[in-house]
């Protein structure tokens, strides 16, 4: 009996002792979090320089695996002498940046808490597509997507990956991405901030001991993002990819979990899903040095809600509009587009019509208000100085949605100002167009204002939207 209360304990204790870790992170988390790395934007030459310094800390190894296409330098940093190995790679997408900021968190963390370690050892690859990182897209100099690179391993990022996988025989594999804000949980409004996958080895999606152990450790992990994202955790699909590193690593017997992070409200940066990443990924990792995975059954795997696409920045219901003397109502999705030069942010219309099995992060409901795309204000502008006079704000109250140059001046083509900006050549071709395009055209960077006796609720300039009711 004796015998038999402490089997039973033991996985409680377990889980115990990992909740109260992961309030701790979270809760004391700007103690650990790297100063140096505050946007999602940055190169190998920022992250070097921390990489370095590890070389100086207690308890670090870092070497250089091998070159990228452009000869930048691919590291990974150890820290452990436990038996069982944890290999976590991020940035083989170049634009896919959250968790690399997380992981310099976490080497914070371990510079002052290695009791951790006691029974693991942890590679980190930080960053393993540095020429995509250096110009913040997906792909590597010479175009190849790392993730579906894993059975030619054409590019040396991709040899380098197989080769440390298997020169390490690693028990588990964190492999971690960014995916796209628009993602939600299915059938819900909210977005798929942290999205989960124990990625199948076959196409029969078959469940080994191997994928089984994923399935456990993410099973954790939905349980504490819970905590601080309610409903926002999604699961990947697990259809096989034969030619995914995910999939193949699965197949060649480690463990592997992949972390997508998509979006947060208000979070463009994604500090925030950084710091769910760091949280989450700590506790994973005691979960492994603890085996208080081994005891959770993985039925609720399935029950983590699936990825869906169904988000925009903005949609707007009920817009109804007057087009060739016929009415219409419809729906709009518009996503937004931040240009860093300026902070000038524009918007295209994604979708339109019936949206109703879609969701947005801002939802405006447009019934009872009255559409109007708005009036050229009648005077010509020749400088920026006569621009600068102007109240754009009162000229979008009077119904003005756009002013007019004669040419436009170079520093104003992307103005903060909540005006259109056209020249006189873009309203004579306007004028001349026989049969007037639809106001709300597919694609297109909308300009047209809301209103309601009289007075403005919302105006929408090239995208963007500025709220009047506030």
């Amino acid at each position: 009996m004796k015998k038999l209360l402490i089997l039973f304990f033991i996985p409680i204790l377990a889980l115990s002792q990992q909740k109260r870790l992961s309030e701790s992170l979270f809760a004391e988390y700007e103690t650990y979090k790297e100063p140096s790395l505050t946007q999602r934007e940055f190169t190998h030459s920022d992250i070097e320089p921390l990489i370095k310094k590890l070389k100086t800390e207690e308890g670090f190894s870092v070497r250089t695996l091998g070159k990228s296409i452009q000869n930048r330098s691919i590291s990974m940093i150890s820290i452990g002498s436990g038996k069982t190995n944890i290999l976590l790679w991020s940035q083989m997408h170049g634009d896919e940046s959250t968790a690399t900021m997380a992981i310099f968190d976490i080497f914070n963390y371990l510079k002052k808490n290695k009791k951790i370690l006691n029974d693991i050892t942890l590679h980190f690859i930080p960053m393993l597509n540095p020429d995509g990182a250096e110009v913040f897209k997906r792909r590597n100099a010479i175009g190849i997507d790392l993730n579906r690179d894993a059975l030619r391993l054409q590019s040396p990022e991709s040899k380098i990956l197989k080769a440390a996988r298997d020169s390490l025989q690693a028990d588990f594999g964190f492999n971690l991405h960014d995916q796209s804000k628009y993602y939600n949980t299915e059938k819900t409004n909210k977005p798929a901030t942290i999205s989960y996958l124990a990625p199948a080895y076959n196409y029969a999606k078959s469940i080994n001991k191997t994928r089984k152990n994923a399935m456990k450790i993410i099973i954790q992990m939905n349980d504490i993002i819970q905590q601080y994202a309610p409903g926002q955790v999604g699961r990947y699909s697990d259809d096989f990819e034969p030619r995914a590193f995910g999939d193949n690593i699965q197949k060649w017997g480690t463990s592997t979990i992949l972390i997508e992070s998509g979006g947060y409200k208000n979070d463009p940066e994604k500090q925030f899903i950084r710091k769910l990443n760091f949280v989450s990924i700590l506790a994973a990792i005691q979960s492994i040095s603890i085996k208080s995975y081994e005891n959770i059954s993985i039925k609720k795997y399935d029950e983590i809600p699936k990825n869906d696409r169904k988000l925009f920045d903005v949609k707007f219901t009920n817009i109804a509009f007057t087009y060739l003397r016929k009415n219409y109502t419809v729906d709009l999705g518009i996503n937004t587009n931040k240009i860093e030069s300026n902070s000038y942010q524009t918007g295209l219309i994604i979708d339109k019509g019936d949206l109703s099995t879609y969701y947005g992060y801002q939802t405006i409901d447009g019934k009872g208000l009255t559409f109007n795309i708005g009036k050229a204000y009648p005077k010509i502008l020749s400088n920026t100085t006569d621009f600068e006079k102007l109240n754009c704000k009162e000229l979008l109250q009077q119904g003005y949605t756009s002013v007019v140059f004669d040419s436009i001046p170079e520093n104003i083509n992307l103005t903060k100002q909540p005006i259109k900006i056209m020249t006189v050549q873009d309203v004579v071709i306007k004028r001349e167009n026989t049969v007037p395009n639809s106001p709300l055209q597919l694609g297109s960077k909308p300009t047209f204002l809301l209103t309601k006796g009289g007075k403005l609720f919302y105006a929408v300039i090239d995208g963007f939207v500025y709220d009047f009711t506030k």
